[in-house]
């Protein structure tokens, strides 16, 4: 069987890209790390991969705000050939600080057409402090293949800027009747908590992941990549081996599969 390629995109302050690798490789893909100024100055590298990642981390310091800077940076120079690499059929995901730049992008909800940002954000956590603590997620649509409806996955968060904030009312309106609400942050017995910290950041409905109107382009605030072993886990030493993926295993072996359908 042919590997399916896969693409992490790394720049200045990015440092959970080496995890990306790592679970991707897990979940049966050929990775590859490229530094996001090598897709600038080549940007039909972009092109040669499945599934693009833009992992977690505080690329640029989040000097101005979380993602900005490589935001403004995919926007100015990468847009186009990304936008196409979308329409081809590629995946994209962003974790963390990348669902912060697929926002500031303009690439997520894309309610109106990619490319333009205003739409959502992800702001302050109603905490007021960095939130790093295991959540629930639970899948909440089928229209992404990186999590399905009744998934459950636990795994971290590890955010100052988490809290998914919409426009207006009509924004979350149109992306529950998209069906492009991925996931959600639930009570560990499966119930939608909406209460912190559970929930957090304070997010409105509960939203951990969103994706765009085709489903390919999937942002998520917490982090699968930090729980693809058992042991990971803070209770993987007191409780049966799970069957199957390892947590946060199951988001990166849906999108190779998903893919290597697709491809």
């Amino acid at each position: 069987m042919r590997a399916l390629r896969v693409m992490v995109v790394r720049t200045a302050g990015t440092n959970c890209d080496a995890e990306a690798v790592r679970a991707f490789e897990m979940a049966g893909g050929a990775v590859e790390r490229r530094h996001l100024e090598e897709a600038v100055a080549r940007p039909a590298l972009l092109r040669e991969a499945a599934v693009l990642v833009f992992p977690g981390g505080f690329t640029y310091g989040d000097d101005v705000a979380s993602g900005a800077v490589f935001a403004v940076k995919l926007r100015a120079r990468l847009l186009e050939t990304l936008l196409r690499a979308v329409e081809e059929g590629r995946l994209v995901l962003g974790v963390c600080n990348g669902f912060q730049i697929l926002v500031r992008a303009g690439l997520l909800p894309a309610l109106d057409g990619p490319g333009r940002p205003g739409e959502a954000a992800l702001g302050f956590n109603d905490s007021a402090r960095f939130e790093d603590r295991w959540v629930t997620l639970e899948g909440a649509s089928d229209r992404s293949p990186f999590l399905r409806r009744g998934d459950r996955v636990d795994c971290p968060v590890a955010h100052g800027e988490g809290k998914f904030v919409v426009r207006d009312e009509s924004v979350l309106r149109r992306l529950r009747e998209n069906d492009q609400v991925v996931a959600r942050y639930a009570m560990p017995e499966g119930t939608a908590p909406g209460t912190y910290p559970h929930n957090p950041n304070g997010s409105v409905d509960d939203i951990a992941g969103i994706c765009d109107p085709t489903g390919r382009v999937f942002g998520l605030m917490p982090h699968p990549e930090r729980n693809i072993l058992p042991w990971q886990h803070p209770g993987g030493t007191r409780r049966p081996r799970p069957e199957g993926a390892a947590g946060g295993l199951r988001v990166f072996e849906n999108a190779v599969r998903w893919a290597r359908e697709h491809a």
